[in-house]
């Protein structure tokens, strides 16, 4: 079986768009897994929670009617939908994530954006005398990795198939 390989960059860059959607995707990713989290321990119980309550009462504003259950499983498929593309999106940030090799950059990236802590938090937990000015150059440089690793494992041609 013969395979054919377009020409590439070896080391390719991401682009300014891509570093932007990556800082976007960060600054989600504590929630992404919250959200799975939250979908794995009670999948069943939101289903029946948009069936008795009031989310599926109408799914926009235009409907003049609404069909509670037929409503609740649109609601329920959606969510679904929704828990495996942040499953594919978590898995491709954490694996960028991991190729980042400079401690400092991995460490500062880990408070700040995979355990979800603010700005401010992300300096209070840097070694003592670390200036925020060090902290911040840490977070633009991870983010430019993690957007160079994302651009060559395809991770923003897996956003347009959202659309």
């Amino acid at each position: 079986m013969a395979m054919a390989y377009e020409q590439g960059e070896l080391f390719a860059e991401a682009s300014e768009v891509e570093i932007t959607e990556t800082e976007f995707y960060l600054e989600r990713y504590k929630d992404m897994i919250l959200f799975m989290d939250d979908f794995d321990k009670f999948e069943q119980e939101m289903a029946q929670v948009a069936v008795d309550g009031e989310s599926a009462r109408r799914l926009s504003v235009a409907e003049l009617h609404a069909d509670k259950t037929a409503n609740a499983v649109i609601l329920n498929e959606k969510q679904k939908w929704m828990y495996e593309r942040y499953r594919v999106y978590t898995y491709m940030i954490i694996r960028a994530f991991n190729l980042i090799r400079d401690p400092e950059v991995k460490e500062v990236m880990r408070v700040r954006f995979i355990q979800g802590h603010s700005r401010k938090e992300t300096i209070l937990f840097t070694r003592r005398g670390t200036a925020a000015s060090t902290v911040d150059r840490y977070i633009e440089k991870g983010i430019k990795m993690i957007a160079n690793s994302l651009h060559q494992m395809g991770f923003f041609e897996e956003i347009l198939k959202r659309n």
